[in-house]
């Protein structure tokens, strides 16, 4: 086993119902789809950085 799952215990159907449960009491039905479309744009952009990042590396292996 994981340490993971040792320190979470099994999560099974009626834990992970509880969660969504408490995530849309917290942020309300309106508000979690505003919070992935961030999350959705935060990972793009993370993608992006990374890929030029790899760009420039490339470019200053080759000059070498």
């Amino acid at each position: 086993m994981s340490q993971f799952s040792v320190f979470l215990g099994m999560i099974g159907g009626p834990q992970v119902i509880i969660i969504i449960v408490v995530v849309l009491l917290l942020f309300g039905g309106r508000k979690i789809p505003e919070l992935m479309r961030g999350l959705g744009s935060g990972i793009k952009e993370f993608k992006n950085a990374s890929k030029e990042d790899d760009k420039i590396d490339n470019t200053k292996e080759e000059k070498k």
